[in-house]
């Protein structure tokens, strides 16, 4: 007689457990598919959950796949909760397309932070690029008002930064500024990616003590 099957819950490596949101795309690297494979590197353990398929990232002339909206993405999460899968030590966030899905992420990290007080929430906040949106004013709106209140970690860019803050960013001393203002709504860790002043590409990163 074959031995019973036991299904053992693997805790976290000591680096820790990522939930993924992100997208992915069949050719190309971006979202989970330029995310996942290097935080494993780093030893971490990583779920990723994409937010949509493509067969190409949107820059190309056509693009073909699926998006998933959020009571699927809910339904993933109920499914790791109801097998005791649902601890995770840092939430990764992404491109994010609709109202919906971003506000079905928002109750993921309550759930998330439910479980684990301590959850590192680090959020990319896609937006847009170049002066150009990739998505609604009215998504902004929701990443600045619920999203970045929330955020452990911020990671825009130039254009983004602006969005969530107001603030023109022309200088090094804007983007410092521009996150002392991400700090005081929410992120204690803020990292600028791309800054470009005068055609010399900056990155800025600045980290304030979180408040108790």
């Amino acid at each position: 007689m074959a031995p019973p099957l036991i299904l053992a819950l693997e805790l976290p490596s000591e680096k820790g457990r990522v939930l993924s949101i992100q997208s992915h795309t069949v050719q190309g690297y971006v979202g989970n598919k330029s995310a996942v494979f290097p935080l494993q590197l780093l030893g971490y353990d990583v779920d990723p959950i994409n937010s949509v398929q493509f067969s190409n990232h949107t820059g190309y002339p056509s693009c073909k796949g699926q998006v998933l909206n959020g009571d699927k993405l809910w339904d993933l999460i109920e499914g790791l909760e109801a097998n005791d899968l649902l601890f995770y030590t840092h939430l990764l966030t992404g491109y994010i397309g609709s109202i919906s899905f971003l506000n079905t992420v928002l109750k993921v990290v309550d759930k998330l932070r439910s479980i684990n007080p301590k959850l590192t929430y680090v959020c990319d906040p896609v937006l847009g690029d170049e002066e150009k949106l990739y998505v609604t004013q009215e998504l902004v709106s929701v990443f600045r008002e619920k999203v970045v209140p929330v955020a452990t970690m911020l990671t825009p860019n130039q254009f983004e930064a602006e969005q969530l803050t107001g603030l023109r960013i022309t200088s090094e001393q804007d983007g410092r500024e521009a996150c002392n203002i991400l700090h005081a709504a929410g992120p204690s860790k803020v990292v600028i990616t791309s800054i470009n002043i005068d055609g010399n590409l900056l990155l800025i990163g600045s980290h304030q003590k979180e408040k108790v």
